[in-house]
């Protein structure tokens, strides 16, 4: 750890924006799930919070590599917070019938599993971030903000979203589906690079 990261107050403007992040959740979660998924303005109000949670994620890194606010609370703080985001989102989706359980099991296990690791051997190894996570995210933030959408599609939720009424919502919902399946691929496939890139750089530090 150099010098310039002691002198780094945690106070700073990228970690309050991902403190925000981590506070918004709970909210973001109820919001999502409030009358079982069905609310229409509920589902837009999620959405609002969940495209500030991404927004800020993109600004409060840009800002600590910009001025020089990284700190240790951030490197430990800003991959919980992107990760309970979008954890939450995957969750309540899920929990509301709009992605299959083993979607969100198999992401949720990748994910917590790289970002323990990642946290795990910070100090001795520094793993870049990859295109292939970039990509992986990206396709998240996009797909699930598709289905938080209050998008018809079939006979879910009974029929009560109707903003985009007929072949228009169900064709957006369908696209959402399979940005997702993209995600998960992208997802899997970023968690075997980084393991890998992991393994590498301890056999080459041995």
């Amino acid at each position: 750890m150099s010098s310039t990261e002691h002198q780094v107050s945690n106070f700073n403007i990228a970690n309050v924006l991902t403190t925000l992040r981590i506070a918004m959740v709970p909210f973001f979660g109820w919001a999502l799930l409030q009358d079982d998924g069905n609310s229409t303005m509920w589902r837009w109000i999620a959405f609002a919070l969940f495209a500030v949670a991404m927004i800020t994620d993109k600004i409060d890194g840009d800002l600590a590599r910009k001025h020089n606010l990284i700190t240790d609370f951030g490197k430990i703080a800003d991959p919980i917070a992107d990760k309970a985001v979008t954890g939450m989102a995957f969750i309540g989706l899920s929990i509301v019938g709009d992605v299959w359980w083993w979607v969100t099991i198999v992401v949720l296990v990748r994910e917590w599993s790289v970002t323990l690791l990642r946290l795990s051997v910070l100090k001795d190894v520094v793993i870049p971030a990859a295109r292939s996570g970039k990509i992986k995210t990206t396709l998240q933030a996009i797909a699930l903000s598709g289905l938080i959408w209050p998008l018809p599609h079939g006979d879910a939720h009974g029929g009560a979203f109707d903003f985009w009424p007929g072949p228009l919502g169900e064709a957006l919902f369908f696209l959402a589906q399979v940005l997702l399946a993209g995600a998960v691929a992208m997802t899997l496939w970023s968690g075997y690079e980084f393991f890998r890139d992991v393994r590498r750089e301890r056999s080459q530090r041995s």
